[in-house]
């Protein structure tokens, strides 16, 4: 059985980073709710268990509260800030609301260099602090093996037993050797090996793909984006022609968009690729709708309706299918983060994620079987999984594009003379970053095009056109982001090939809102 760790969410914003962290160690994580019973995790027969971080405190009337068995299986277990508070408390330790809350850097001193947790690490290191509550009486065979200004519990140990507790967050980037610190924990405490690669993860996914679908065909609707390209490169690997990939061109997709997928898939991989151009029945749906939400319900219906006609039409002519002639499977490019159940946890920042900009799910008639062969990755590991079917980075290492397309990078109403003004412009911009270096860099850098002319002079004549809004911004995970400081170097060209070779365009600007207060796209 695959060695792993399981990780009880309790709430944190942080979960997730726990989890790629002990990933990044080679070692299988997954997250599952904080009150899972004992016996299930048993079950898996975990190498270890880390408790997270989590908004409550433990004394509160409604604090989520787990499974108390999990301390009598033993296997050994860290909890984090408020899984620390937890295990302390359900083993006699007391926790107390502090004098002053801990937020921000600290410098934590360790008092016992034996402690696992900290092997080769120095005597002091800068960590991470969130909470309010504090440790003000350790359990019955525990010790502190680390101190903070605020406490003298920021680290416990019971070595007997392998429980762990630490005050602060390890697993964020502002502890500075927080990959020591979990890299300690999964080999040294759990005794973990290196087994989780994502060679060793493409020889297992190919041997449950084969399993699951047997003789079926299974259909994918490709995008053209990295989700969909490296799960329809797994799937072909997997199961070669019984896989039938559909791609829409809903008249909102970027410059050579639809070339690009079809020779990389049809003409590189020899996948069965079923082209639709629907462009001008998605642009009449949009004419003169401006309000954002009505275009993406708009291109959300309108693509499920192509996509099921796609389908219909390969099912009745039966030319694509393979095995036993039966289409029985849809193939979704699913991220575990989309497969995280959401802790329902009041002051819960995670649970407050906004609604992506995707199309949407397809309709419940259309009796399919799921088959997602990417559910258990993060999007670092997927890119990482597209290297090792040997797609282009040009693929692997794109930047994020919204579902709905460039109808959301189009204030105002959708037509197919903005459409071109826009796809030209950000056509430029993909070149410019490319060639400067910081395309692969950065999260996303993009062109807006708004409603709003502007006068201007070219070639001795005025003109009274558009104006583009260049965005490029710096992100870990979408949820939070920064503005790029792009060279003035850049912008200048980047405004002057725009303006002059963009028909319509007359002025460019430089978005420098980050998120929050503002959003990454502009819809």
């Amino acid at each position: 059985m695959l060695e792993q760790i399981i990780i009880l969410d309790f709430g944190s914003q942080y979960t997730q980073v726990i989890a790629r962290r002990v990933r990044e160690r080679n070692v299988y994580s997954q997250i599952l709710r904080y009150d899972v019973p004992a016996s299930e995790i048993a079950q898996l027969k975990p190498a270890g268990i880390i408790l997270s971080g989590g908004p409550s405190s433990v004394y509160a009337k409604d604090a989520p509260l787990p499974d108390k068995g999990i301390f009598s299986l033993g296997i050994p277990i860290l909890g984090i800030c408020f899984g620390v508070q937890l295990l302390a408390q359900f083993l006699g330790g007391k926790v107390e609301k502090g004098l002053r809350r801990e937020y921000g850097k600290g410098n934590l001193r360790i008092t016992d260099a034996s402690c696992p947790l900290f092997a080769g690490l120095p005597e002091t290191l800068q960590v991470w602090n969130s909470h309010g509550d504090k440790l003000t009486q350790l359990p019955r065979d525990f010790k502190s093996v680390a101190v903070t200004e605020n406490s003298e519990y920021a680290a416990i140990e019971n070595r007997k037993q392998k429980f762990f507790g630490l005050q602060f967050h390890p697993e964020v980037a502002h502890t500075p050797r927080d990959k020591e610190i979990i890299s300690n924990f999964v080999h040294k405490v759990c005794g973990c090996g290196k087994s989780w690669t994502m060679r060793g993860y493409l020889t297992q996914a190919v041997e449950e793909i084969r399993a699951q679908v047997g003789t079926d065909n299974v259909i994918l609707g490709l995008s053209g984006g990295v989700d969909s390209s490296v799960a329809a490169a797994l799937l072909h690997k997997a199961i070669g022609d019984q896989l039938t990939c559909i791609f829409v061109n809903n008249g909102l997709l970027r410059a050579r968009e639809a070339e690009t997928v079809q020779n990389v898939f049809g003409k590189h991989f020899h996948i069965k690729l079923k082209y639709v151009d629907a462009s001008k029945r998605f642009l009449k749906k949009l004419r003169g709708v401006t309000d954002p939400e009505r275009k993406r319900k708009i291109i959300g219906k309108e693509f499920i309706e192509v996509f099921n006609d796609a389908v219909i039409e390969l099912k009745k002519k039966g030319e694509h299918a393979k095995g036993n002639g039966q289409f029985n499977f849809l193939a979704q490019g699913t991220l575990y983060p989309d497969v995280i159940e959401s802790v329902p946890i009041a002051g819960n920042p995670a649970a407050l994620i906004k609604s992506h900009h995707n199309v949407g799910g397809l309709p419940k008639k259309m009796k399919f079987k799921l088959v997602e062969p990417l559910k258990c990755l993060f999007k670092d590991e997927v890119r990482q999984l597209g290297l090792e079917l040997g797609l282009p980075k040009e693929i692997v290492f794109r930047q994020p594009f919204p579902g709905p397309g460039l109808a959301v990078r189009i204030l105002g109403e959708v037509s197919p003379s903005r459409c071109e003004i826009l796809r030209n412009a950000d056509a430029i911009v993909v070149e410019e970053m490319k060639s400067s270096g910081l395309y692969y860099k950065i999260w996303q850098s993009f062109a807006v095009l708004l409603p709003v002319r502007s006068v201007g002079v070219m070639g001795d004549e005025r003109t009274y056109d558009y104006t583009i809004a260049i965005r490029a911004v710096e992100s870990q995970d979408g949820m939070t982001a920064d503005w790029v400081k792009l060279p003035y170097e850049l912008l200048e060209k980047l405004a002057s090939r725009i303006v002059n070779e963009v028909k319509g365009v007359n002025r460019c600007v430089f978005d420098i809102t980050s998120k929050p207060p503002g959003t990454i796209e502009w819809e």
